[in-house]
């Protein structure tokens, strides 16, 4: 997948679903076009399937876990976000953490099947600990600073210039995304000039009366 990524997570906020998803979803569809950088989104599991369907933008889940099909109520596997149609899927988001052991068989689950694996750690420790396990992606997002409107890349670069050093050394293959408070093309380009393969981001974008002009905001300085 081209660099840099501007991977917008919905979440579960009610701008983020049902119409608010596709009309965000057409947005970033249309700003992809226009720009030609990669913009995707992480919708709820319910809007997954539809948004996969009728947009050519990659479509990712915001968490999978890494069993096999089968007797596993209230779980869902890598096989069922493969079938509706998912680029890839977040894991270890700072809303919904996991184990190393977790972590792992997710990533395994999502490779398993050709899938895009987004890491989300939350300091160097746990970014090095994620690039050994081979992801797709770790995406560094301090917890202090989410849903701040504190943009990462001015609060704290420097822990996107070491988590990136740290990454880089244990695995130079895994991409690097940022996130946390990032809301403008001056954070995206922050964050890229540091090191990163783009950004993860989700209030700035989604709750925005017009996501589409906060999007080509986002990919101005790219």
């Amino acid at each position: 997948m081209p660099s840099p990524l501007i991977l917008v997570n919905l979440k579960t906020y009610k701008e983020g679903t049902g119409s608010r998803a596709h009309m965000i979803a057409q947005a970033a569809e249309l700003v992809a076009k226009e720009s030609g950088a990669t913009i995707g989104v992480a919708p709820t599991y319910i809007d997954l399937h539809p948004l996969c369907h009728h947009f050519a933008i990659p479509v990712y889940a915001q968490h999978v876990d890494g069993f096999e099909p089968g007797a596993h109520t209230g779980h869902v596997t890598a096989d069922a976000i493969k079938a509706a149609g998912a680029a890839g899927s977040l894991v270890n988001h700072s809303e919904r953490r996991l184990t190393l052991a977790d972590i792992e068989a997710s990533v395994r689950a999502l490779q398993a099947l050709k899938m895009t694996a987004v890491v989300c750690t939350n300091n160097e420790a746990t970014s090095a600990a994620a690039a050994g396990l081979a992801p797709e992606y770790v995406a560094i997002e301090p917890p202090e600073l989410i849903g701040s409107g504190v943009s990462v890349s001015k609060a704290n670069p420097d822990i996107i210039r070491r988590s990136v050093a740290t990454v880089r050394a244990v695995n130079g293959k895994v991409k690097v995304l940022t996130g946390a408070g990032i809301q403008s093309g001056e954070c995206v380009k922050i964050a890229v000039d540091l090191g990163t393969d783009g950004v993860l981001l989700a209030s700035s974008v989604v709750k925005a009366k017009d996501p589409g002009a906060v999007l080509r905001d986002l990919v101005s300085k790219l």
